[in-house]
């Protein structure tokens, strides 16, 4: 009943409305807890806050909402993770808005693991897919949790990648947690739930309002080691959440592109403001200083579903822009040397061509 009690004056100090992270940040730094906040005086609390806000803090309750998170938590898999739990994310706390309570379905003790946000284009390229999911298979069997929004594309390719990982993956939405968008992902959100974790910082029942996702970027960037942007326009949230991520001290990683791709242009961009340019993901790890001894190669099947060393496995992960030998490697999950022996009769049937630099091409009949 006590536990019950405390979460209660920690929903309520997020659910009354016009109460914002600052304000509940000074609250908590004054006062300790939410209970001791709520059981002041108006004069103590007006000296913290606004006296129009102090009042509004006394007065509303909203016991409904506070009544309808408790039953939610208290089913199986979902959880309440407030500043005060030991499983509250420990990165978060270095950005600069951390969210004071988290709404969480699956497994909470992999927030305090290592992490790397993936992020990108909801309209990502066939390429881009399977970059992004290779991508977050390498860096998931090195050991590196994979962050991201659960939106169509890019997100939703990274998030398909680590759940092949022993490490799974965390996806932060910005609904409530008892709702999902977009629907079509709702399969995928289920089996992050069963080997990861779905994050939400929003009440319950809150819909898909774009004013919600840059919000939800923020704890992406604050999350993860690092942000590695896979495919990127101009104007697009995964600039924002590099962007986080970088102010907050994070590596920002971009794979670049086509010239001729609008997708490619937000990562370009990046790399001309200082982000790592990569091939592969042994350049993140290698940035990241990680331990080799973490690092294990992609599994083929991991990749891409096809028997070890297809023909049809390697064409697969060439995709339709010329490719480095290496950059082909950390896709398919094949050895530079075992790739070479394939590609030359591949390249004498025509399936493929060679191109000046050491780059590979698939050639479509």
């Amino acid at each position: 009943m006590t536990e019950r009690r405390e979460l209660a004056s920690w929903l309520r100090l997020t659910l009354i409305p016009g109460v914002g992270g600052e304000a509940r940040r000074a609250l908590l730094k004054a006062f300790g807890l939410p209970q001791a906040i709520f059981e002041a005086g108006p004069r103590a609390l007006s000296a913290i806050v606004d006296p129009a806000l102090a009042e509004r803090l006394l007065r509303h309750e909203c016991s409904a909402e506070i009544d309808a998170a408790l039953d939610w938590a208290a089913q199986p898999g979902n959880r309440l993770l407030t500043l005060a739990d030991a499983d509250y994310p420990q990165s978060l706390l270095s950005s600069d808005d951390p969210p004071v309570l988290l709404y969480a379905k699956g497994d909470t003790g992999i927030l305090n693991r290592p992490m790397l946000a993936v992020v990108g284009s909801r309209n990502a390229t066939a390429q881009g897919v399977r970059d992004a999911e290779a991508f977050a298979t390498a860096l998931g069997n090195a050991g590196l949790t994979i962050v991201s929004g659960l939106a169509l594309g890019i997100d939703a390719a990274a998030h398909r990648g680590a759940l092949a990982t022993a490490a799974g993956t965390v996806a932060v939405i910005g609904t409530g947690a008892d709702r999902l968008y977009p629907a079509r992902n709702e399969a995928l959100a289920r089996a992050i739930a069963e080997k990861g974790v779905v994050l939400s910082e929003f009440a319950l029942g809150t819909p898909a309002l774009g004013s919600n996702f840059p919000r939800r970027n923020r704890i992406i960037a604050g999350l993860g080691l690092g942000c590695l942007v896979v495919e990127a326009a101009l104007r697009s949230g995964s600039l924002i959440t590099a962007r986080l991520a970088g102010e907050t001290g994070r590596e920002v990683f971009a794979i670049p592109g086509s010239i001729h791709s609008p997708l490619s242009r937000g990562c370009h961009q990046l790399i001309r403001q200082g982000a790592k340019l990569v091939e592969s993901a042994q350049d993140i790890l290698e940035e990241l200083r990680w331990e080799t001894s973490h690092y294990a190669a992609v599994s083929p099947d991991q990749v891409s579903g096809t028997p070890n060393g297809s023909e049809e496995q390697v064409l697969a992960s060439l995709g339709d822009a010329p490719c480095a030998i290496d950059t082909l490697s950390a896709r398919s999950g094949l050895t530079p040397a075992n790739l070479l022996a394939m590609l030359l009769p591949m390249e004498l049937a025509g399936r493929v061509a060679q191109l000046p630099g050491g780059l590979y091409q698939r050639l479509h009949s």
